[in-house]
């Protein structure tokens, strides 16, 4: 049971009730006192030679004094016999609780040494003299000054109707650390996009931008978190950066960094939310900013002891930044790799790149309008955005000679003829002209390969003879090149020589001859 100090009031008007007639009982349900206790003051007053006939004047602060003294004897080092005990156990103790022993486990390990002590002294034993459950002191810092600086933390509210079925509705709140002054955007989800979307209804109710945000370590905005360096979202930064504040997140398990927040949580969720029905959540986001003009601005802060809307329009309104015109474009970045073919797929789209890219991977930035890569922070290339499932291809980024079949460009495959000759243009032209032309790119490469191979001359001649006879064929074009260039060149290869080399066991002519069968 919890000991409670008897204070010398109660000492005093207990002995008074005695003195006047009063019992025991009487006495100790009047002063709110045990009996047994009021009978040790009694018992005390008597022996120091009080009785009830005196009276009253026998009730001095001397008297008093040594009343609460015979009965509670003045401890000259404020404790009594069992932490003297445990003083002599100080340094075991100590070890225990270097060894994460909790007090229930040392109060049974000093028993088995025969030290029987009541928990609670050996639990404050512990604490002050040994370390054990020993917390850091919470410094409390200083408010900023007017307009600085500004907390943002996520907070649980509940259960929003969203169509025919209800999901769980998040609180994005702000409070301004000087006036206290709060806005509360609700939400269903916490991305990157919605959080800046609050961001952005938060600046438009306060009237501008503070210079200093401190929010907590949520996803859609620390990436890494860290105690000195975390490691933030690319795209809240650049809306930092558009904005012109500064991000200052809160260290982990630190909910001491953002104070003027931590405890708004609470409070929005007990006192705007708590016990409320809302029809959807655009009815929900109008009723958060109406109680927040109205209720949560017009209290009186319990710390402040001013109305936080009347503190903030007064002191921080005039120092906020002001919000710069148009909205932000939110921008999207990922990390593609370059494929064999060049190209790189982003947001569903493909877009090409430079041919000495393969392989490598590529940071992408797109928004509402372009394309932009990046390797190891150096622009690499710069596309207009295209809608998925589209495909963007700049011949510069082909190998040479690649670039007219990879983008498909008939009308320069054309044009590449017609440098060869007025025939082989229109040749090609012919070959060209089907509902699918790039199906017969082919045979247009594979007639510039005999103006290579040839001349232009010749495959010129062979062009206009296969046009006359409307022959549309380029392997007819290639084997007339090749009859009128055999028909053309005499034969310059020398005659063989007539002598025949015999075997070496052949035998000679004139054993067949019939004139030597006629003879036998």
């Amino acid at each position: 049971m919890a000991f409670r100090e008897v204070t010398v009031v109660q000492v005093k008007e207990a002995l008074r009730r005695w003195m006047r007639g009063e019992g025991e009982r009487t006495v100790a349900a009047g002063v709110g006192l045990d009996r047994k206790t009021v009978r040790r003051y009694i018992a005390a007053a008597i022996a120091l030679g009080v009785d009830r006939v005196g009276g009253d004047a026998q009730i001095t602060e001397e008297l008093i004094g040594q009343v609460v003294e015979q009965v509670r004897p003045h401890r000259t080092d404020g404790h009594g016999e069992a932490w003297r005990t445990l003083v002599d156990e100080e340094e075991q103790i100590k070890e225990w609780v270097k060894q994460d022993l909790t007090v229930v486990k040392i109060g049974i390990l000093l028993e088995r040494r025969g030290v029987r002590v009541p928990a609670r002294t050996l639990a404050r034993f512990a604490v002050e003299r040994c370390g054990a459950g020993r917390r850091k002191p919470t410094v409390r810092v200083d408010d900023p000054p007017p307009g600085v600086e500004l907390q943002v933390d996520f907070g649980r509210l509940g259960l929003v109707a969203d169509g025919e079925k209800r999901r769980v509705c998040q609180g994005l709140i702000f409070t301004a650390c000087y006036s206290r002054h709060q806005f509360v955007w609700p939400t269903f989800s916490q991305t990157t996009e919605e959080v800046i979307r609050g961001f952005e209804a938060a600046w438009g109710y306060f009237g501008g931008v503070f210079p200093v945000v401190i929010p907590d370590n949520m996803k859609s905005i620390v990436i890494e978190a860290e105690r000195t360096a975390p490691r933030f979202n690319d795209v809240f930064i650049e809306y930092a950066q558009f904005r012109g504040f500064v991000i200052d997140a809160a260290r982990v398990c630190t909910p001491t960094d953002k104070p003027r927040v931590e405890r708004t949580v609470q409070y929005v969720q007990q006192n705007f939310f708590a016990g409320e029905t809302f029809v959807d959540l655009v009815d929900c986001r109008a009723r958060a900013e109406t109680w927040c003009t109205t209720t949560a601005g017009m209290r009186i802060h319990g710390t402040t002891q001013c109305r936080p809307i009347e503190a903030f329009r007064a002191e921080e309104q005039p120092l906020l930044v002001a919000l710069a015109s148009g909205a932000f474009d939110i921008p999207r970045w990922s990390d593609p790799k370059v494929h064999r073919d060049f190209h790189v797929q982003v947001d569903k789209a493909i877009y090409s790149v430079h041919h000495h890219l393969i392989g490598r991977t590529l940071r992408a930035r797109l928004d509402s309008t372009t394309l932009k890569l990046y390797l190891r922070g150096e622009l690499v290339k710069v596309h207009p955005r295209i809608a998925p499932g589209g495909r963007r291809t700049d011949p510069a980024d082909m190998p040479t000679g690649t670039e007219i079949y990879a983008t498909r460009d008939v009308d320069r495959l054309q044009q590449l003829a017609r440098d060869g000759g007025e025939a082989i243009g229109r040749y090609a032209a012919a070959l060209l002209d089907t509902p699918l032309p790039w199906t017969k790119m082919r045979q247009v490469y594979r007639l510039l390969g005999l103006v290579k191979k040839w001349g232009p001359d010749r495959v010129e001649e062979a062009c206009q003879r296969a046009l006359d006879a409307e022959a549309i064929d380029v392997n007819l074009v290639s084997r007339m090149i090749e009859r009128a260039m055999e028909s053309t060149e005499p034969d310059s290869r020398p005659d063989p020589d007539p002598v025949v080399v015999q075997g070496r066991f052949a035998r000679d002519a004139s054993e067949f001859s019939s004139q030597k069968e006629a003879e036998r």
